[in-house]
């Protein structure tokens, strides 16, 4: 479905107009609100109507929407872009395949999304966008494209950690290991079954106590916005925090209450390992069977960062051999986990969760909405935004776009 031509959306309407989308892309073409024009504005229309011809109008793919599109995206329909919608939240009209990306892609100056699942923006695919200047993430995390080729060809990509987003992983974090620490998920289904106190429903007890105990040690790998956050919510049950993070400084741990340990002292004394790292040719599967060999047969595993981090195969060899006690995971290798997946068949071993740790009321990728738009505004003037994550791409960037506005 298209709106191409004089009738855009905002002339005689109150902009509720918007076909619905199913199965297709929404294609809107969005001139600059404006009312009848006084005398003493004439000039300035004039100049609308001879810049209109003289500059190519700036186009905007956002393949994820997020939110209220007619007010998020409002801002850049002022800036007189064309937006091309997809239809629906964390998918792509047709399909996730680069023949039926690229037709949607091409010509586009900017592109906003998520972080993709079974697509990534390979150098082969974006050398063939010509006028894209930037890929503007709504995630933290932005693992589906190869940022090394976008800082070859002078494409930006930024990313838009939020509080909200990063906030939420941290608490979402806490909240799975908690369940899994005090057993919520088992005392729930045995008093629902009819049953009542058993010895065998007790939990672990978190923190360091007066009668010498010593509290549990969780080990926290990645100490960027969300490991900081857990460890700064775990303070106050005065457990043993260690982190390892080789990319941050020693006084970084420090102001989190984390001692700093390398990776094989980590695995072997942490009674929960969390991950939050991000994805890299480095972390691929950086937990994998050498690394469940070291670990305690007690130790339970979260990954809430990326699923390719931990071997899944692995993973599900040391649960069923009881080489540790669980996980609970967030992420994995292939989304949505397969239903034949063996991770299904280990009951309360392991908890599962969707991909949507971050999703809170009021909170999750929402608010990362203006961040894109102000990075892609920018970028559409010829200038840097912040948030980029491939800064190496500035130069080339600069060469191609510098001072070449669209806005």
């Amino acid at each position: 479905m298209q709106n191409t031509g004089g009738a855009g959306r905002h002339q005689g309407g109150s902009g509720t107009d918007r076909p619905h989308m199913h199965g297709a892309w929404l294609e809107i073409r969005c001139p600059k609100r404006s009312n009848t024009p006084r005398p003493d504005q004439l000039a300035g229309v004039f100049f609308a109507l001879r810049r209109s011809n003289s500059m190519p109008d700036p186009k905007v793919l956002i393949y994820t929407p997020m939110g209220n599109v007619d007010a998020q995206y409002s801002k850049l329909e002022d800036a007189g872009c064309n937006l091309t919608f997809g239809d629906a939240k964390w998918r792509l009209a047709f399909g996730a395949s680069e023949d039926n990306i690229f037709p949607i892609a091409y010509g586009r100056d900017a592109i906003i999304g998520a972080v993709m699942r079974g697509f990534t923006f390979t150098r082969d695919f974006m050398s063939r966008l010509p006028n894209t200047r930037i890929i503007a993430k709504l995630t933290i995390g932005y693992d589906d494209v190869d940022i090394d080729a976008a800082a070859d060809l002078g494409i930006l990509v930024t990313h838009s950690p939020t509080e909200a987003n990063w906030g939420g992983v941290a608490e979402g974090t806490m909240t799975m290991m908690l369940t899994m620490l005090k057993r919520v998920r088992e005392k729930d289904r045995h008093v629902r079954d009819g049953g009542w106190r058993d010895d065998a429903l007790a939990g672990t007890f978190l923190g360091a106590r007066q009668d010498g105990y010593e509290g549990i040690t969780v080990g926290v790998i990645g100490l960027g916005r969300i490991g900081s956050r857990l460890c700064d919510l775990l303070a106050p049950w005065r457990v043993k925090l260690i982190a390892n993070d080789p990319y941050v400084d020693e006084a970084k741990f420090a102001h989190h209450n984390a001692n700093a340990v390398d990776l094989e002292t980590l695995l072997r004394t942490s009674d929960v390992i969390t991950i939050h790292s991000n994805l890299t040719e480095e972390t691929n599967h950086l937990i994998s069977e050498a690394q469940f060999d070291l670990m305690k047969p007690t130790a339970i595993l979260l990954n809430a960062a990326r699923g390719p981090i931990v071997d899944e195969d692995a993973l599900f060899f040391a649960l069923d051999r009881d080489k540790i006690t669980g996980a609970a995971l967030d992420v994995f290798e292939n989304e949505p986990l397969d239903l034949q997946s063996p991770l299904r068949g280990l009951a309360d071993k392991v908890l599962l969760s969707p991909h949507m740790i971050s999703a809170n009321r009021g909170a999750s990728l929402e608010p990362a909405v203006p961040w894109a738009i102000n990075s892609t505004l920018t970028a559409m003037r010829g200038e840097i935004p912040r948030h980029v994550v491939n800064e190496a791409a500035i130069p080339k960037f600069l060469e191609r776009f510098g001072g070449k506005t669209l806005v």
